[in-house]
């Protein structure tokens, strides 16, 4: 099905704006690496843009949006595994834990798994024989929502089972809200083999993409539809491979704004974590970045 995410705030139209703005190195940071962003190309059917029709999210929108900070003593990011996990799914979501520590260039903590029993049989299902599914409504409002720790700006849980949002859907990968700044992915689906567990650097992109995207709406970040970028909308795994882990310069912008870290710093630790885990495809795109920097 498709990655969504709660809309609980009224977006503002943006009027043009001539005013002279100052030439910083941000700005000129996000201008150089923006002549390497990739044109969408037209929507299939069945992908995301195809589906729905979403309204253009400028950086100036963002802005007037007024979306909550980074700040003021609640700059951590927490992941919460719910269920049972082998070990090696463990050190893929450590793994999980550190590029998002990168991505977000915020301190990201890895809290104590809870086990599956925190999920009552009355937010479980088992569709057609299938195996049983975990409802995310329970997960984000009986688990998470009011939960952040107090110096924590968001939480997200990973479910090790399948999850579904109603009645009417299949399952989701993931799903967030920016107005609770909750939010939660499930492995189950990602790994190439259900059955046995497996995990692969396949799965450990595809949870990262996942996780960065809709912690990424929990900055009110909206899907992306101006380049290929990490925000853009996915209906299935297939359209969620076909997306890069690279944020559009708009959305880093955006990303930027809000928590005013070091361009620089984040673009060389991205490389190192991709040299690491030989992820050669997002290595080629941070250094095509980096060679317009040099």
């Amino acid at each position: 099905m498709r990655i969504i995410f709660i809309i609980a705030s009224v977006l503002i139209a943006c009027g043009s704006n001539n005013t002279a703005k100052p030439v910083t190195a941000d700005s000129k940071y996000f201008n150089s690496i923006s002549r390497n962003d990739i044109e969408l190309k037209d929507p299939q059917p069945g992908d995301w843009r195809y589906s729905y029709k979403e309204p253009h999210q400028s950086f100036e929108g963002y802005k007037k949006l007024n979306p909550k900070k980074a700040a003021l003593g609640k700059t951590k990011l927490y992941l919460q595994p719910i269920g049972e996990f082998s070990a090696a799914q463990l050190k893929l979501l450590e793994s999980t834990r550190e590029y998002l520590e990168i991505f977000f260039q915020l301190s990201t903590i890895m809290l104590t798994p809870m086990p599956g029993q925190v999920i009552p049989d009355s937010a479980k299902r088992a569709k057609e024989g299938r195996p049983v599914q975990w409802h995310t409504p329970y997960i984000l409002d009986k688990l998470l929502k009011g939960k952040i720790p107090a110096d924590g700006y968001a939480l997200m849980a990973i479910s090790e089972k399948d999850v579904y949002p109603g009645p009417g859907w299949n399952f989701v990968f993931g799903i967030a809200s920016f107005a609770d700044r909750v939010g939660v992915t499930s492995i189950y689906r990602l790994q190439n083999s259900v059955a046995a567990g497996s995990t692969d650097l396949l799965c450990l992109k595809r949870l990262f993409s996942i996780a960065s995207h809709e912690i990424g709406h929990m900055f009110s970040i909206h899907h992306c539809n101006f380049a290929k970028c990490s925000m853009n909308g996915s209906n299935s795994l297939d359209e969620t491979d076909r997306c890069v882990s690279r944020l559009c310069s708009e959305c880093q912008q955006k990303l930027h704004w809000n928590i005013k870290y070091d361009n620089r710093k984040r673009l060389k630790e991205l490389i190192a974590y991709f040299k690491k885990n030989n992820l050669p495809d997002d290595l080629a795109l941070a250094e095509k970045d980096q060679k317009l920097l040099q």
